[in-house]
């Protein structure tokens, strides 16, 4: 299949927003509005789809009036980019209203983690390359206390060339959004050592592919998830979200992985760091990693890494779905090995 791949995206363009789940931003506008503020600052001009701020229990029981949304921003060529304002749990329910055709025919930036997994990979199975990244209300409202180099970062992969730096530092979530003077703000950061190599040596490569481990359960099953072709030669990744599921479901969704044949045909498996787990909890699913991977499935030679920048972190990395990456495991270093946009 020939990916569609979208245009990079320039100072000036328009970003459209869409709330394809939960209906954040009408429960905290001041989170939004500071999200959207600091899209602007960045040089982008920000509009909002029509149900992106309704009331959550709106938005809620209007699956076709979301996916409405998306299909008219796609549409709209004064439209360069779509960003998700925010996660969720719900939007699998909207992927039966979206528009192919209308889709894969005006292919263009579009971003979200989550919840959003539902969308990246759909529509990346579709063939249209599709960007794990921050949201509005969780990432983009935050940026302006983020440090120096998260922020040249976004910058740069927003406007510039996707890359994979290495933070020394990362944050778990956020102070409570609904006191108003927590607007923007992180938690404390901690000291990362950075990546970590469960198994594996040298170099693999692969096309990206992945999301959120919970979301990706809520695919299992339904017409929605990857056929067992789809898989051959993937870079799968997988994180964790804010629920903080225990290690042993981390353990059973692996294994449903397992059993579907998954850990033969990809070639490696990355695990963002897991959101509020302490030093010892993630070494601990480290470890449920490595017993499921090598020990159920004898996949011992599958490069596995873990504690990677992407999904419920900050600062946290853009991944583009699709494109094909080295993975160099004796010296951590992740680059996509094609263009990531549409160069003509």
């Amino acid at each position: 299949m020939q990916l569609l791949k979208p245009k990079r995206l320039n100072k000036g363009d328009t970003i459209a927003v869409v709330s394809p789940s939960w209906g954040g931003p009408g429960t905290f506008p001041h989170i939004f509005e500071q999200g959207v503020k600091n899209l602007r600052s960045l040089g982008l001009n920000v509009v909002e789809m029509p149900s992106t701020r309704l009331a959550a229990d709106v938005i809620f029981s209007s699956p076709q009036l979301r996916a409405k949304d998306i299909n008219d921003a796609f549409a709209d060529q004064n439209v360069a980019g779509i960003i998700s304002s925010i996660g969720g749990s719900d939007s699998a329910r909207i992927l039966p209203y979206l528009d192919k055709s209308v889709i894969i025919n005006n292919p263009k930036f579009m971003m979200g983690y989550s919840d959003f997994s539902t969308l990246t990979t759909l529509l990346n199975q579709w063939g249209l390359v599709t960007f794990n990244g921050p949201s509005v209300m969780a990432g983009f409202s935050q940026y302006h206390n983020a440090s120096a180099e998260y922020q040249a970062y976004l910058a740069q992969a927003l406007f510039g060339e996707i890359h994979y730096p290495i933070f020394k530092s990362y944050s778990h979530g956020y102070p409570e959004w609904a006191i108003p003077e927590n607007v923007g703000k992180l938690h404390p950061t901690i000291a990362t050592n950075g990546p970590k190599v469960l198994q594996g040596t040298g170099q693999v490569e692969g096309q990206l592919f992945g999301g959120c481990f919970e979301v990706m359960e809520m695919l299992k099953g339904t017409k929605y998830w990857p056929s067992p072709s789809f898989w051959q030669g993937k870079l799968l990744f997988l994180e964790t979200s804010e629920d903080k599921p225990s290690q042993d479901y981390v353990r059973f969704w692996l294994r449903n992985y397992g059993v579907m044949g998954v850990f033969e045909k990809v070639s490696g498996l990355m695990i963002g760091r897991a959101r509020d787990y302490s030093e010892q909890e993630m070494t601990a699913l480290d470890d449920v990693i490595v017993s499921v991977v090598r020990d159920e499935f004898g996949c011992k030679d599958l490069p596995i890494i873990t504690r990677l920048d992407f999904g419920h972190t900050d600062p946290q990395w853009i991944l583009p779905l699709g494109i094909q990456h080295r993975l160099e495991l004796d010296n951590f270093s992740l680059e996509a090995i094609e263009p990531v946009f549409d160069l003509l």
